[in-house]
């Protein structure tokens, strides 16, 4: 028999709760698990899938859950990590590390997870200890770190605000990434446009404002006293008992629970009306009683915000956001705007908020030739965003098309064999064992850059600048130079004087030399400095971690 405590609407108790015991499941300890089989297995088979996926050419997957549901279509890391699920706590601490990373930075997960994938692989198959390869890949990270962040590395390229060409080149690059939003080049370059306009109208702007869904009731020939009063609620409105919290409920057989909520609910409505709020906003649904009570009284309802929409609303109105139906509204919550109106965008009928003062709010209208296409492009163009107002916080960028990876890969092998007695010695390890350590780490770098290539095509990295360049599969080798063009960033261009090698083959180090910008030769690919820099970051880390790993303990109860 199991016990509940009782819970009231306007009263609410508990007690403890006691349910029926059971034998519990003896915990499963995997002791080695990059020894263990099924995991190796499971993780080469992660990395395929997101090195399939990785770039323009990247391969589609559709991820479809084995008992029905939603099939999701994408190539972008962050739906792709959330739709996969592992019964491997050990695969998803690696899963749960990169997509921390991309809520953080939105871009360069495909490559933090590649890197980090390779990384792991590359010091497996070697006889390298796993203590020796973590302080190893430790120190390089650094030497990687510091060079990125010098003002003359041969990877970054400074970002000039006065000019928007390099602003377009970044939105394009993470746009053109994803190849399920099938756009055109002139689409491609239109949408990168309005990224890179809506980004420029926040820093900061004062005509632009916030479009919500045109709600019920309302027509353009309503007119209101400005300004507005707004009240926004986070918490649901719909009058349901689930949204009282998780957990059995038993009421009182006289208590009609549906009233009561609904009384709530209306009491709610009286307050902000005779708070004089003419804007009542909410996230979630909204009871369908209070919306007809509230427009009565002349206020604007608009339900099923989402919880995209309310932090630019926040930060539009300055409402406070109420989490709860069950207190009085404080005052200080109310926020305002000081018009709105109506806008029309082909059959799509918007409602348009404009701020008080000064406002950092744009709003971008996206459409598309169908659902699944429309969503892989919400997530670039939130991603184009992101990486364009992370460029306040840091104005660079990094080379893109592989020539970040193999120009680094190219300087650490340099840099690191110059003073080989004096770094093993401080790393505590043989020369032999750093020297193996570095070529791991430089090899994991060169397959990141590599798995930019779906089409049976072959990496290249030229001996002066260390950039990867593209040789396709039909290219003949007597026209060589005249089927390589450009390297992947698209700042050299191939000449009768230049040398390459295969990647992931053996060549003599040199130290890569910078590229002469000639302002005339723009990078056609460039890479988030900000996102990148932090992904190689996570990378080396999340595999350090995952190489430390010596048990799991798994609770199957």
């Amino acid at each position: 028999m199991s016990y509940v405590g009782i819970v009231y609407l306007n009263n609410v108790k508990s007690a403890s709760v006691m349910s029926r015991l059971s034998k519990k499941s003896p915990s499963v300890c995997t002791d080695m698990p990059l020894d263990n089989t099924d995991i190796c297995s499971k993780l080469q088979l992660l990395k395929q899938i997101l090195t399939s996926c990785f770039g323009p050419t990247g391969r589609l997957k559709q991820v479809h859950n084995n008992i029905g549901g939603h099939v999701v279509t994408t190539s972008a890391s962050s739906v792709l990590l959330s739709s996969v699920s592992s019964s491997q706590s050990f695969i998803n601490l690696i899963k749960t590390s990169i997509l921390n990373h991309v809520s953080r930075f939105s871009d360069c997960g495909l490559f933090a997870a590649i890197l980090c994938l390779s990384l792991i692989e590359q010091i497996k198959k070697s006889a390298l200890r796993e203590s020796v390869a973590i302080r190893v890949n430790n120190y390089l990270l650094a030497l990687c770190t510091s060079y990125l962040q010098r003002e003359d590395s041969g990877c970054r390229v400074k970002l000039d605000f006065c000019s928007t060409q390099n602003l377009i080149t970044l939105a394009r690059s993470v746009i053109c990434s994803k190849p399920a939003c099938v756009l055109t080049e002139p689409e491609t370059l239109h949408i990168s446009k309005l990224a890179v306009q809506a980004f420029l109208l926040t820093v900061p702007c004062s005509s632009p404002g916030l479009l919500v869904e045109m709600p019920d009731g309302l027509s353009e020939e309503d007119n209101f006293l400005n300004p507005l009063s707004v009240v926004l609620f986070s918490a649901s409105l719909a009058g349901d008992i689930s949204e009282l919290g998780d957990g059995v409920i038993e009421a009182h057989p006289d208590v009609d629970t549906d009233s009561q909520i609904l009384g709530q609910l209306l009491e709610l409505g009286r307050q902000v009306i005779n708070d004089e709020v003419k804007l009542f906003v909410c996230q979630k649904v909204i009871h369908p009683v209070l919306q007809q009570y509230l427009r009565s009284h002349g206020v604007i309802v608009v339900e099923r915000l989402g919880i995209a929409l309310m932090e630019p609303l926040t930060q539009l109105t300055g409402a406070q956001p109420v989490a709860t139906l069950h207190t009085t509204i404080p005052p200080k919550t109310y926020g305002k705007v000081r018009d709105l109106c109506i806008k029309h965008f082909g059959s799509k009928t918007m409602l348009h908020l404009l701020p008080l003062g000064e406002s950092a709010i744009c709003t971008m209208i996206l459409c598309h030739r169908n659902q699944t296409m429309l969503n892989e492009l919400k997530v670039v163009c939130q991603t184009a965003e992101h990486v364009l107002r992370l460029t306040l916080r840091e104005p660079f960028a990094l080379v893109g098309g592989g020539c970040t990876e193999t120009h680094l890969a190219a300087y650490v092998r340099h840099k690191s064999k110059s003073e080989v007695p004096e770094t093993a010695s401080v790393l505590m390890c043989s020369q032999t064992e750093y020297l193996l350590g570095v070529e791991l780490f430089c090899c994991a770098l060169e397959s990141a850059a590599g798995a930019l290539e779906h089409d049976g095509g072959s990496s290249l990295i030229d001996l002066t600048h260390a950039h990867r360049w593209m040789l396709p599969a039909d290219a003949i080798k007597e026209t060589m130079e005249d089927s390589l063009g450009f390297c992947g960033c698209g700042l050299v261009q191939s000449s009768p004087s230049k040398k390459w090698t295969y990647l992931n083959t053996k060549y003599s180090d040199f130290c890569p030399s910078p590229v002469f910008r000639d302002t005339r030769v723009q990078p056609h690919v460039l890479d988030s400095f900000t996102a990148k820099l932090s992904a190689l970051q996570v990378a080396i880390e999340t595999a350090n971690l995952a190489l430390d790993v010596k048990y799991i303990i798994q609770d199957m109860n």
